[in-house]
């Protein structure tokens, strides 16, 4: 028995209004986009597709990445694929574009959509931990009463609730992903810790996104942690050790040890808790150390 043989009903909408209005029946839905988190799921149990499988791949308008209003606004279909060679990310985002490297493989990169990997919610999403230290905003969708779209923003930081959980409803879908344009003298790193650099899910992954002013001064710090907690999550304590202060070996000690100091980590297949804090403390201080010789 494969896994869609309890689908019951299958449909491709083109327009985003027949999608939501799907949505909006009862009886539950089941999102298809790229399908490279659903499908090893569904196989391994883990998700129980619901009666009607909806595929977004065809809906207009969601595949585009422009800036407006002075936000970066990414498409929930849009592949990882496109994050690596798109000139608007490159200039606005390229913190997404260095998770996008390390991101699975070329086969699953031009699959997998940025909606996908936000909307699994997994600790150790690739592209969870740049987004939330871009102080992105996920954009959701509803069918309302007289017919027409409403939309509300969920900012990153609130939007993954627990493994698997976010703040969409059934009745939503995520159609963009909203992150302010980058200023002038951004920093950015990305570091991901497994038994290799792509393919493999991650121990560890730390984010990084500053401005810089003054040659060795960082100003709206924001350093994001994956796979160390049971969500993504923003390292304050570090943040708050290295913003406005100079970039010397004190400073970055003293983030390091923050950092690895407000991490959640447990035990499981890929690696110790205490070796995920030591990775996390030993490779915020040497990504800081290169923002410092730079």
């Amino acid at each position: 028995m494969t896994v869609l043989n309890e689908v019951q009903r299958y449909l491709a909408p083109t327009r985003l209004q027949q999608a939501l209005a799907a949505l909006a029946q009862p009886g539950g839905v089941t999102v298809l986009a790229g399908g490279t988190d659903l499908m090893p799921q569904s196989l391994a149990g883990k998700v129980k597709p619901a009666r009607m499988l909806l595929n977004i791949r065809r809906i207009e308008n969601l595949g585009g990445v422009h800036v407006e209003g002075g936000e970066l606004v990414i498409g929930a279909l849009v592949a990882v694929t496109r994050l690596l060679g798109d000139p608007l990310v490159h200039q606005h985002a390229p913190l997404l574009v260095r998770a996008a490297e390390k991101f699975a493989s070329d086969q699953i990169r031009n699959a997998a959509t940025i909606g996908g990997n936000v909307c699994n919610a997994s600790p150790a999403g690739d592209l969870l931990t740049p987004l939330l230290a871009l102080d992105a905003e996920i954009e959701l969708a509803r069918l309302a009463d007289d017919g027409g779209v409403l939309t509300r923003r969920v900012p990153m930081a609130d939007f993954v609730i627990a493994p698997g959980r976010t703040q969409r409803t059934a009745h939503e879908l995520l159609t963009a992903v909203r992150l302010p344009v980058a200023q002038a003298g951004q920093v950015v790193r990305f570091y991901k810790g497994g038994t290799r650099q792509a393919l493999d899910i991650s121990s560890i992954s730390i984010a990084l996104a500053a401005r810089r002013v003054g040659g060795d001064v960082l100003r709206d710090v924001r350093l994001a942690l994956g796979a160390v907690g049971p969500t993504p999550l923003r390292a304050r304590e570090a943040e708050a050790a290295l913003e406005s202060a100079r970039l010397d070996a004190d400073t970055i000690g003293a983030a390091a040890q923050a950092a690895a100091a407000g991490a959640k980590p447990i035990d499981d297949v890929r690696a110790s808790a205490w070796y995920r804090r030591e990775l996390l403390r030993n490779m915020t201080e040497r990504m800081l150390n290169d923002v410092a010789q730079s």
